[in-house]
């Protein structure tokens, strides 16, 4: 069984997805990445299916599956790489990837989780950057 490597970048793992899903790469990737999740505290991370040229409905019920375990252990998924026939196949298939964001590249995708972790520490502080206007006497 081949597994899927995951990259730690800064506060993100990067899940390179480059050979195709079957049933045991697909759940032993879901446990590695929850257990490097929790080894990391990483908050964030990025599926790239770049060189994935099918999307069935195997693959985006296991993507969803994985936003679904990241988010249970405080870290959020960006899809990246999706190909426009993917993105095709998807709609066709009634694949909606629910909790998951897209994004182009994975640039991109870095930059979706660096907003959504700046919005999120933001609510948990309370702290507001922008200063309310006063009124004038």
């Amino acid at each position: 069984m081949e597994r899927v490597p995951i990259l730690k970048i800064g506060e993100i793992l990067l899940v390179s997805i480059q050979v195709d899903m079957s049933d045991q790469t697909a759940v032993a990737l879901q446990e590695d990445l929850a257990e490097r999740i929790v080894a990391t505290g990483c908050h964030g991370v990025i599926i790239d299916i770049t060189a994935l040229d099918i999307v069935d409905s195997f693959v985006g019920r296991m993507l969803s599956t994985i936003a679904s375990i990241s988010r249970v252990l405080d870290a959020e998924t960006v899809v990246v790489g999706m190909r426009p026939a993917v993105a095709i196949t998807l709609v066709e298939l009634g694949l909606s990837l629910n909790g998951i964001r897209t994004a182009l590249n994975v640039e991109r995708g870095m930059e979706l989780i660096a907003i959504d972790r700046a919005d999120y520490d933001h609510d948990e502080t309370g702290d507001d950057p922008i200063p309310e206007p006063t009124a004038s006497p």
